[in-house]
């Protein structure tokens, strides 16, 4: 059996005496499309912000590629990471947010050349090259030199996603990418993920509350409530037939709000 790309062992995490993530275990499969649903504050976003290391960890173990995330060895020993450790582990992954994060004295193409020039060192020429390839593939091939003013929230995402994909990761974070959107923009940034998810091999881990969408995205869905998995399996599994009372009573929220499953 290949070796998970991501495998998270009895991860730990509080803010204080708030206990956010208890004990937590999964794997995370190469390529796979991972989404991840629940109620707010149940640490879905959390677990993102620790694997692009915004967030560090309380206890447990992280691996990315075979390499642990937040461990290195230093003389025959493992230690915990310093920041060089944790910038060569960034590499590896890529994080879209939930409100663009876009720099707004930048250019379209400029917020998407500017980490591969100063983090991989790229020629301007090569990453121009690459962002313009990037943009066409999001729908906004003729915004290049637009000001992230100028762009709606639709808009804005796309250029978000184009700028995490320029460095090129091999796993993406998506983290409510859609939920700052008004409603008849969230479609057109829905279709670019599934492009991506339809014709790319990298591993996406999605936190949403578009269960219509992760149905049809993912290989398999996590059910997380207050740090813990509940359920996991294939949607179909969980959006149709779920085990436990706590996911149907989450998804019959769900549905009464009038979403889809």
């Amino acid at each position: 059996m290949d070796q998970p790309i991501i495998r998270i062992q009895n991860l730990q995490k509080s803010f204080g005496t708030l206990t956010v993530i208890d004990g937590l275990n999964f794997d995370v499969a190469k390529g796979e499309k991972l989404a991840l649903i629940g109620p707010s504050g149940s640490g879905k976003t959390t677990i993102l912000r620790i694997l692009m290391t915004l967030e560090g960890i309380s206890g447990g173990r992280i691996e990315i590629c075979g390499e642990p995330l937040y461990h290195m060895q230093r003389n025959g020993a493992e230690v915990p990471a310093d920041e060089a450790h944790l910038h060569r582990m960034r590499r590896y992954i890529g994080m879209v947010f939930q409100h663009f994060n876009l720099f707004p004295h930048k250019s379209v193409l400029q917020n998407i050349t500017l980490a591969p020039m100063l983090t991989k060192g790229e020629t301007r020429a090569a990453a121009d090259k690459r962002a313009r390839e990037l943009l066409d593939m999001v729908g906004l091939a003729d915004k290049a030199g637009y000001m992230p003013s100028q762009l709606s929230g639709g808009q804005k995402q796309r250029v978000a996603i184009a700028r995490a994909l320029a460095l090129q990761p091999q796993i993406m974070l998506f983290d409510e990418v859609t939920s700052a959107l008004d409603p008849e923009l969230v479609e057109e940034v829905l279709e670019v993920m599934k492009r991506l998810a339809a014709e790319t091999d990298m591993t996406m881990l999605l936190v949403t509350h578009e269960m219509g969408f992760a149905h049809d995205f993912a290989d398999r869905v996590l059910f997380f409530d207050r740090g813990r998995i509940v359920e996991q399996g294939p949607p179909k599994q969980i959006f149709t037939a779920p085990a436990e009372d706590r996911t149907k009573s989450f998804l019959r929220k769900i549905i009464a709000a009038g979403q889809r499953v």
